[in-house]
């Protein structure tokens, strides 16, 4: 059984707010973390997947307080975004019956959506976290080894932990069909699943990379347009990470346009046919891979108050990092695939140019230095 990082910031939030929502892609263990957390009090699980559970909210008002005193769980809570007017009501009520916290429990597979639905009838009664797939600091045997397969088989727990390489391949191709032919239609503009996959693969292909959506659109005899909105779409699912630019400084011509990942390091090499190490090793993308996943460990252990962003100029300075603290304060992170990195003339440029408080390198050797 692995300990996630998150499970303390979960309990933490149930004892201080009446609702918490767990946001995360399928299949990356929000479900098993609230299982865990349900079997430490009186709980009721509730998946709006399920026909049966479905059956269950015909009355949400009803049924929902009749389960006053328990921690209700609702997994993708998305599928109902009619609940949270609801939910709203019977919060109060539990507020004025002396049970101000830890009433609900949402899981969701989708992030900006989520928060548009529930921002306004839940404001000041809910809490955010977000669940990523297996990190660096969860493996259950930190080594080596542990480390390398984690990068090349990504952070979901079914796909890392799977007995074989051929096995976690299965298990990822799954993963995909299951956004490409059910989840993605169910959301955004009807594209045939093998399009969408094309989409997707060219994305990975350009990982780490400023994205032109026209180029993509022309190759995909689509429209520029829609492939912004699938592009969004997967963003929304935290399938994408789209890594903003630092602009601030006037006196310098930037690169302005966003730096387009896709989060999970597993679905980067299926995509592109990378079954074994020694395959993503000879690969043009092992480079920019391993930047991403760097990228992702930092990012899911950093507070929320921490902005992510990279930086670029005209003139060849670069960061592939940046950490904006609230105080203002900036650390420079440069990433390497090397256990011996040499840092470029453009990390030392960039840093002149924005005097960041700390100067990092993260290698893929053992050793800090």
């Amino acid at each position: 059984m692995l300990t996630r990082l998150l499970a303390p910031h979960v309990t933490a939030a149930l004892r201080e707010q009446a609702a918490v929502a767990i946001l995360g892609p399928r299949q990356v263990g929000k479900t098993t973390l609230a299982r865990n957390i349900a079997a430490q009090q009186s709980a009721v699980y509730l998946d709006l997947e399920s026909p049966s559970d479905l059956a269950k909210l015909q009355d949400p008002l009803a049924y929902l307080t009749q389960q006053q005193g328990k921690l209700v769980i609702m997994d993708e809570i998305q599928r109902m975004p009619d609940i949270f007017q609801v939910l709203r009501v019977l919060i109060d009520q539990g507020r004025q019956a002396g049970k101000p916290y830890g009433q609900y429990l949402l899981l969701g597979s989708a992030s900006l959506d989520l928060l548009r639905q529930s921002a306004e009838s839940l404001a000041g009664r809910i809490r955010y976290l977000q669940m990523t797939g297996i990190t660096l600091l969860e493996l259950p045997i930190p080594s080596v080894p542990m480390r390398e397969q984690l990068w090349l088989r990504g952070g979901f727990p079914n796909s890392v932990l799977a007995q074989t390489d051929t096995a976690s391949s299965v298990w990822r191709e799954d993963f995909i069909r299951t956004y490409l032919e059910r989840d993605i239609p169910q959301l955004g503009p009807r594209m045939p699943s093998a399009m969408l996959r094309r989409f997707w693969t060219m994305l990975t292909h350009q990982q780490g990379g400023n994205i032109n959506l026209s180029q993509l659109a022309a190759s995909l005899d689509s429209s520029t347009p829609t492939m912004s909105r699938y592009l969004d779409l997967l963003v929304d699912l935290l399938l994408v990470r789209k890594l903003q630019p630092w602009f601030r400084n006037a006196g310098k011509r930037l690169v302005k346009s966003p730096k387009i990942y896709v989060r999970d390091s597993g679905l980067v090499h299926h995509l592109l046919g990378l079954g074994t190490m020694d395959n993503l090793l000879g690969h043009p993308v092992a480079g920019p891979s391993w930047e991403g996943f760097v990228i992702e460990n930092v990012l899911a252990v950093a507070p929320d108050t921490i902005r992510p962003y990279y930086y670029r100029s005209s003139g060849g300075a670069e960061i592939d990092l940046i950490l904006e603290h609230p105080s203002g304060d900036l650390w420079a992170i440069e990433i390497k695939r090397s256990s011996a990195p040499t840092v470029t003339k453009g990390f030392y440029a960039a840093c002149e140019d924005l005097q960041p408080k700390r100067k990092i390198v993260i290698h893929s050797g053992m050793e800090s230095f």
